[in-house]
């Protein structure tokens, strides 16, 4: 794991983004395309911002998958991250994309597990652009997150500290609206990426990420996983970091 600390979490969005731009770039020129992963939340603002203004990537030649979705939270509610990755990333891009495959888990989670699983199998992801939650998941995988599972996509429960969490972010009025489920990708097709690109700002995540950094490989600190990914980056403002250094 490749670890990068920077100043100020504007500093960590602007490197992480020209890291997984470079990336983008290099799939592009080696295979004449690429396929990422884009996260959500909070914790994206930065990079996102960034990465879509990075030049020089010809993103008609870019496929992208979401990472993680509500059960049950249709795409005009505020907290759906299909309409974030809208407004945040997809119609912020200089060209279109080639194409973004949202995830709909509005009435038919299940089949949409299924379908874009068969979807997903077919390719190589080049970067994975995610981040990591205060209980330490890795997209809505909470802990004790599942290792095992070959599923690409699965339906998860949301424990209470990742419903707080949302709640504390701003995406629900009150923590009665933060939905119990999710459809996540799952831990293994993560790590599938042939490159993953972390991006973990503020205080609030200090413990997670020390946990993530200097802790054992377990699921009950599901980002711990990324200590066994060969070409990991991880991005860290000083706040986020101050529970490593600490140490």
């Amino acid at each position: 794991m490749n670890i990068h600390k920077a100043a100020t979490k504007n500093k960590l969005g602007e490197e992480a983004a020209r890291t997984g731009a470079q990336k983008i770039r290099d799939a592009i020129l080696r295979q004449g395309k690429a396929n990422v992963i884009v996260a959500t939340g909070a914790s994206q603002f930065e990079m996102l911002s960034h990465l879509t203004n990075e030049n020089e990537i010809d993103w008609t030649k870019v496929t992208g998958f979401h990472l993680d979705e509500y059960v049950g939270i249709p795409i005009n509610h505020s907290a759906s991250f299909r309409l974030y990755l809208w407004q945040r990333f997809v119609s912020k891009l200089p060209v279109p994309i080639k194409s973004f495959h949202f995830i709909d888990a509005e009435k038919n989670p299940k089949n949409e597990c299924i379908r874009l699983g068969s979807i997903i199998k077919e390719v190589q992801i080049d970067v994975a652009f995610i981040g990591i939650g205060e209980n330490s998941h890795i997209a809505f995988n909470d802990p004790p997150a599942d290792f095992e599972t070959n599923d690409p996509y699965i339906i998860v429960n949301l424990d209470k500290d990742c419903q707080q969490q949302q709640l504390s972010e701003g995406w629900f009025k009150s923590l009665d609206e933060v939905p119990n489920e999710a459809i996540s990708m799952s831990v293994k097709q993560i790590m599938k990426s042939e490159s993953i690109i972390c991006s973990v700002p503020d205080e609030r995540k200090a413990s997670a990420v020390s946990g993530t950094v200097t802790g054992k490989v377990t699921p009950s600190c599901p980002a711990s996983i990324l200590q066994n990914h060969p070409d990991c980056s991880l991005f860290l403002d000083s706040q986020s970091a101050s529970a490593i250094n600490a140490n």
